[in-house]
């Protein structure tokens, strides 16, 4: 009699390759401890004294940022659980372009307390409602703890309230010059009558090395990073444009041909018909009382030998998003067809110049007297790794106007509001009956990370910074106290203007809880084994045939 061997179960349920993990093997608390992982790599880079990271991707590019969603992109992340949570960061970055990190930092934090919950025994179930119940009252506390509003958009002192600390977390020093730049180049674009018509694609960034981060400006108009192609370079008057997303060149026959020539008046006379055909189209362009030529596609040199002819300005862009934006720009119309645009389907630019800058020639399409509906910062620095995050900074400044224009309130910043916020949920889960009140006390705990961090990079004793505030807001006037990275006391967040938008803050606050609770009602994880074929490993090349052995 053969003796049977035990099978592994479910063996005959899944196809071969599978893995499973349950509740009985610790499912929940190896989720956490993942999220712990990716939560701790982002903790660092949090507020104004954050720490950089480097990140060399798959192509092998160097990343230097402390900016939360460059390095959630870049960095290949292949735990299911993780990327639940890597959605609910990408999820804030659309929709609010900013505190991507908060979403992380909090949802590892609620993990963690929920841990100890656990190993106190408390049940997943009640874990979550505790959570929600003290999520609720959250969303209604924060309303209540307004300390400032926008009055208008318009005007740069205000704008400046919402930029600047949003700015000085990515960029501390700089975030006066920065923020000058971004308020500058919102107030070109945005519409007296209708501002909430504003779009985060109009301001565009333009980086040329060298010189430094001063010499920075804004252009009310476009500026491309290249010359136009002809020898007319510049138009100081207001000019039609038209633009053609077709190659602008002498079209080719399907069929290939063969021509026997006898002499050389054949020869001349060969192409004179298709030389004719287009230098027509070109005096019609002309005729039409159009200056510039703005082409998505190539342009033949004889087509270019013609525009110069008859001092027109063609200049090529290859991107079709900036093919896209000149038309917004110029009211132009793209046209996928050769010939003399009607006259609905020109455009206007007041004026374009060609410029050296730091050794770079770039194009400037400038909209003087109309209201422009791009601007471009042109950003100087000495390395591309410093413009790309200062590229970045101002991403999150000209988002942060977005957030404004939904919800014009603002929190206290520097860690105050999350304060006052422990205080408030421990009071209310003090009244709540039942063994939720424990869910909710630890729910308020978690806040606790953002001033310690805060407190901890900026080379202060965190333990200290904590006390004074839980000091401070236990009065009550102390909502508006927060932590001064420059020196080691507290500082009326309000005399130095340190402010959180409520709509990104709420926000935040809803998809990290959201994230953690769809962590925490996971209690089994079943994997697929991945498509492909057996993988091949790379064989050696052969060495030179006198190659010695």
């Amino acid at each position: 009699m053969s003796l049977k061997l035990p099978q592994a179960p479910n063996s005959g349920l899944f196809k071969q390759g599978y893995q499973s993990h349950s509740s009985a093997d610790g499912v929940i608390i190896r989720n956490i401890e993942a999220v712990r992982e990716i939560s701790s790599i982002l903790l660092t880079s949090m507020g104004p004294s954050g720490r950089n990271k480097i990140i060399v991707n798959k192509l092998g590019r160097i990343f230097i940022t402390n900016d939360a969603a460059t390095m959630l992109n870049e960095l290949e992340i292949i735990h299911p659980v993780v990327k639940i949570l890597i959605m609910a960061s990408k999820q804030q970055e659309f929709e609010m372009g900013d505190n991507t990190n908060l979403v992380i930092i909090l949802a590892g934090e609620f993990l963690n307390v929920a841990e100890k919950l656990l190993t106190l025994g408390l049940n997943v179930t009640e874990i979550m409602q505790g959570y929600n119940l003290a999520n609720k009252f959250v969303n209604e506390t924060l309303e209540k703890l307004v300390v400032d509003q926008v009055e208008s958009v318009l005007d740069p002192e205000q704008l400046n309230k919402v930029i600047r600390p949003v700015i000085s977390a990515k960029q501390y020093g700089n975030e006066d010059t920065i923020s000058k730049l971004v308020g500058e180049a919102v107030q070109t674009i945005l519409n007296p009558k209708n501002p909430q018509s504003f779009n985060i694609d109009n301001v565009r960034v333009v980086k040329i090395m060298g010189s430094s981060l001063s010499n920075s400006q804004v252009v009310k108009g476009m500026v491309f990073p290249r010359e136009p192609e002809g020898s007319v370079k510049n138009i100081s008057s207001k000019s039609k444009v038209v633009v053609f997303t077709c190659p602008i060149d002498i079209s080719t026959t399907e069929t290939k041909g063969t021509v026997l020539l006898h002499n050389a008046k054949e020869m001349l006379n060969f192409s004179t018909g298709e030389e004719e055909q287009l230098d027509q189209m070109c005096k019609e362009i002309h005729e039409s009382g159009v200056k510039v030529i703005v082409a998505g596609s190539s342009i033949g040199e004889l087509a270019l030998h013609y525009f110069n002819k008859y001092n027109i300005l063609v200049l090529k862009v290859p991107s079709k998003f900036d093919l896209r934006r000149i038309c917004q720009v110029c009211g132009a119309t793209p046209l996928p067809r050769l010939g003399a645009p009607m006259p609905e389907e020109t455009g206007v630019v007041d004026v374009i110049e060609t410029k050296e800058i730091g050794g770079d020639r770039v194009t400037i399409f400038r909209q003087d007297e109309s209201i422009s509906r791009t601007s471009t910062i042109i950003l100087r620095g000495a390395t591309q790794n410093s413009l790309d995050d200062i590229e970045r900074a101002i991403d999150d400044g000209v988002n942060a106007i977005k957030g404004l224009l939904k919800d014009n309130r603002l929190l206290p910043g520097a860690g105050a509001v999350e304060i006052e916020l422990i205080k408030l949920i421990t009071k209310y889960g003090e009244n709540t009956p039942g063994l939720l009140q424990i869910a909710i006390k630890q729910f308020a705990k978690a806040f606790e990370v953002i001033p310690r961090v805060l407190a901890e990079t900026s080379g202060l004793e965190s333990s200290e910074s904590l006390s004074k505030l839980y000091a401070a807001h236990s009065t009550e006037d102390g909502l508006k106290m927060g932590i001064d990275v420059e020196s080691d006391e507290l500082v009326d967040i309000t005399d130095i203007g340190i402010y959180d938008l409520l709509s990104a803050k709420k926000s935040a606050i809803n998809l990290a809880v959201e994230a953690t609770n769809t962590i925490l009602s996971i209690d089994q994880i079943i994997m697929a084994k991945r498509a492909g074929g057996p993988q091949i490993p790379k064989q050696q090349r052969p060495g030179n045939w006198d190659q010695a052995d």
